[in-house]
């Protein structure tokens, strides 16, 4: 029957789906066995999709290549359910190189009941290769609103005079690239220069404290403080510590 593997799975295999059910919002993810948390799973899926008014639901499962072979097909055994009830599951694993050599021992051991539903299609994540895409990432500073249907931006939040007066973080996106640029060169580090995410919202995040008490119609970070910030974001040393080689959070 499907999913009696599952039901008699470990500590570890527990974890994972009472992890899930925590995401949905579950009332006592501990509770029950196995198969009554998979139920219970499949239930808060079709509430979330019903108060959403659709019949599709994105699952996104970080760290995924910690997870094993029972964990997958637990997660099956969801998207089965799902599919009798005209709900679509579409899983995201986000994880490192290991999820792939995960992907080819499924497959060579002809488990591809597990491979067609969350492990279909493989994309890799890259960090910002250039002044466009350091652009990119700064509009979306300058442009989401928090709280969602206000007018404050992130920018604006922490710097609503100059905002006001017209300075958006885009301005300085070949700033901030440069100050990438400089230091890789300078630390003599292999490779081009591809800055990771965890970088750069850490210098974007520098600068944005730092200069919040400074804000004034007009003011706009200069090149010192983007470098400074760039310096803060530990970039060069993750690089080092890694002996160079980019990993991606």
């Amino acid at each position: 029957m499907p999913g009696a593997s599952t039901s008699r799975g470990t500590l570890k295999d527990r974890s994972f789906q009472t992890c899930l059910l925590e995401a949905v919002g579950d009332h006592d993810p501990n509770a029950g066995t196995n198969p009554a948390k998979r139920t219970r799973l499949s239930l808060r899926i079709r509430e979330a999709a019903a108060r959403a008014g659709s019949g599709t639901v994105l699952l996104f499962c970080d760290e995924a290549q910690r997870h094993n072979e029972n964990e997958y097909e637990w997660l099956r055994d969801v998207h089965d359910a799902l599919d009798r009830q005209q709900i679509k599951l579409f899983t995201f694993l986000v994880g490192q190189q290991e999820l792939l050599a995960q992907k080819s021992a499924l497959q060579i051991d002809g488990k591809t009941q597990i491979v067609a539903r969350p492990m279909v299609e493989e994309l890799a994540f890259h960090g910002i290769h250039n002044a466009e895409d350091v652009a990119t990432c700064l509009n979306g500073y300058d442009q989401t609103a928090y709280l969602k249907g206000t007018q404050w931006s992130f920018t604006r939040f922490y710097l609503p005079q100059a905002f006001d007066a017209g300075y958006r973080l885009v301005n300085d996106a070949a700033v901030l690239w440069n100050a990438f640029e400089a230091a890789h060169h300078r630390a003599s580090l292999p490779g081009r220069l591809e800055a990771p995410m965890e970088s750069f919202t850490r210098a974007v995040e520098v600068v944005l404290k730092d200069s919040q008490l400074r804000d004034a119609p007009g003011y706009c970070p200069d090149p010192p403080l983007w470098a400074h910030a760039m310096r803060r974001s530990g970039y060069v040393q993750s690089r080092h510590a890694t002996g160079g080689v980019l990993v991606h959070a």
